[in-house]
């Protein structure tokens, strides 16, 4: 059985995360601190690596359960309650998170939150903030990176995050790392095209944020939106 201590220090994932942060490390790197072993011939992290793959990524782990866990090969209860124990703090720091989250109902609460949350991003980012009946974040989408990410965005990907979480309105938005927030004719033509979808789809798009650093525009206020 090769344990994390027998790896090189180099590989070694906890050594890593002391040196560097928890953020450096790959999802396979974080789950071998969580197995410590592997089964003989495997390395800890290349155990970790196959194990995340069989499930489908961080996703598929997240909807597993002990029954599916236990049936994977070197997997007994020890490491698969140490790893739903991680997913479930996991759950409930997101679910207190969006529970303490501010009713976004104002388009300067938005862009404050997405600015806090992306700011320090260095390329251009888009996604959508997802809203219940009362106007409170249930999802946060990040649907495209890096320049001029938001052209390729197509009206499917970004209604089926809505439907999926059952959103009744949403708000798009999209970082300009220039500084400059003037909405662009790509940003005014996508407005309008995802709206028009959005009223097809029964999910409304109450707006349009573009954020840069200092400032904020609201296209909705901007007129971008079409006439009901």
């Amino acid at each position: 059985m090769i344990r994390v201590a027998d790896l090189p220090v180099e590989e070694r994932p906890r050594e890593k995360m002391i040196e560097r942060g928890a953020a450096a490390l790959s999802d396979a790197e974080l789950v071998a601190i969580l197995l410590r072993t592997a089964p003989a011939g495997h390395s800890v992290v290349e155990f970790a690596r196959e194990w995340l793959e069989a499930f489908g990524g961080l996703e598929g782990l997240f909807d597993s359960d002990i029954r599916t866990l236990l049936q994977r090969h070197g997997i007994g209860p020890a490491k698969a309650t140490t790893v739903l124990a991680a997913v479930e703090l996991g759950r409930r720091v997101a679910r207190r998170k969006l529970e303490n989250l501010p009713v976004l109902d104002r388009p300067e609460l938005a862009a404050d939150y997405i600015a806090r949350a992306h700011g320090g991003e260095r390329v251009e980012m888009f996604g959508c903030l997802l809203l219940d009946s009362r106007r409170r974040m249930i999802g946060a989408p990040v649907l495209h990176r890096g320049a001029r990410a938001h052209a390729a965005v197509e009206p499917a990907e970004v209604f089926h995050a809505a439907i999926v979480a059952n959103a009744d309105a949403l708000i798009l938005w999209h970082t300009h790392p220039s500084g400059d927030c003037t909405p662009s004719q790509d940003d005014l033509d996508l407005t309008r095209r995802l709206a028009e979808a959005g009223r097809l789809m029964h999910v409304a798009v109450l707006d349009h944020l573009v954020v840069a650093r200092g400032g904020f525009v609201s296209l909705r206020q901007r007129g971008a939106f079409p006439s009901p």
